[in-house]
């Protein structure tokens, strides 16, 4: 007879992976990313949509306040920027009131992009959240908001 561990299972501990907040959100994620990726236009990851979409409505930003207000840090920011700059889709210039500082706006193909995909964007939601009734959506999106 063996003296190795054995592992606790959920009938000692209670612990179900399929009920946890974390697994559900990864899985509710995973299948609104398969829909985005296969209905967005431009090959674009939602981060990359988000980054767009954020300097389609606020316009330049510097690359901080960009990523901060995606929610994303720093080296990733700075990933996403380089990537759809590389594409053509982002422009960079230094900012006119802080050299220090460079500005991060989108470029004419990264406009011409960023308005298509967003009708794309709006119907990625309608299917990702088709499995529920309108209340319950309602429901979903503000629970979502206060834990955020």
């Amino acid at each position: 007879m063996s003296d190795d561990p054995k592992p606790r299972t959920s009938a000692d501990h209670g612990y179900l992976l399929d009920d946890q907040i974390g697994f559900l959100l990864r899985r509710a994620y995973q299948r609104n990313s398969t829909i985005f990726l296969s209905t967005v236009p431009g090959n674009l990851t939602p981060t990359q949509f988000s980054v767009m979409h954020r300097l389609a409505e606020e316009g330049p930003m510097s690359q901080n306040r960009l990523g901060r207000s995606v929610a994303m840090d720093g080296a990733t920011t700075k990933g996403v920027v380089d990537r759809l700059t590389a594409r053509g889709l982002l422009t960079t210039r230094r900012d006119p009131d802080d050299r220090r500082r460079h500005l991060v706006s989108l470029s004419p193909e990264g406009v011409a992009l960023i308005n298509e995909a967003v009708e794309a964007a709006k119907q990625v939601t309608a299917e990702t959240l088709a499995p529920l009734r309108e209340k319950e959506r309602e429901t979903l999106l503000r629970l979502l908001t206060r834990i955020a």
